[in-house]
């Protein structure tokens, strides 16, 4: 072959391949109807896909500040349940004095000031009791158990069947609410 007819013969391969041209590469030829389509179908695709986006952080959020109202609301409940049991800590102790006092007037020969220091111990109880105090029940012969009893001393059992149970009650226990705020003091039998 010639030079000229090789030339000539790449001329018409580049004419050729510059005139094809694909559908997706050239907008120019292609009709404007179905190209402005595609374009408002992206369009749409991506508002729908930027919606889904924004209804997932919205729901989100909304899941996470319900949680927290949860969580607050919990907390300030707990709060107000426990807010007085410093000052109700700090009254067991004349509850026991009131005990204490009960016990020995009941001894003496004046049944009226018995009577009447009773009815003071059991307003005094009663109003604690309003207030969410309860008594840890514990007998004698109840199984001792380190969550719930604090054991102040252990002494041997009078029989085998009180070995591991509580012997005697030194000072009652008080819970408020669910909470166990002075724990009732046991002899244990060893």
């Amino acid at each position: 072959m010639s030079k000229k007819s090789k030339v000539e013969e790449m001329e018409t391969e580049l004419n050729d391949s510059q005139t094809i041209e694909s559908p997706e590469l050239n907008d120019e030829h292609r009709d404007p109807e179905s190209v402005m389509e595609e374009s408002e179908i992206s369009v749409e695709d991506k508002l729908r896909e930027d919606l889904g986006k924004e209804k997932d952080k919205f729901l989100r959020l909304f899941a996470e500040f319900e949680n927290f109202k949860k969580r607050t609301s919990k907390e300030r409940i707990d709060l107000f349940k426990t807010a007085g049991q410093e000052v109700i800590v700090s009254l067991l102790p004349v509850m026991d004095d009131f005990d204490r006092a009960l016990k020995e007037i009941s001894k003496s020969e004046d049944k009226e000031l018995f009577k009447g220091v009773e009815l003071i111990s059991n307003k005094f109880k009663e109003t604690l009791k309003g207030k969410g105090l309860e008594q840890v029940e514990v007998e004698e012969g109840d199984v001792f158990d380190a969550e719930v009893h604090e054991a102040i001393t252990q002494i041997p059992a009078p029989n085998k069947k009180m070995k591991g149970k509580i012997i005697d009650v030194v000072e009652k226990g008080f819970k408020l609410g669910d909470r166990i705020i002075r724990h009732p003091k046991v002899v244990v039998g060893n």
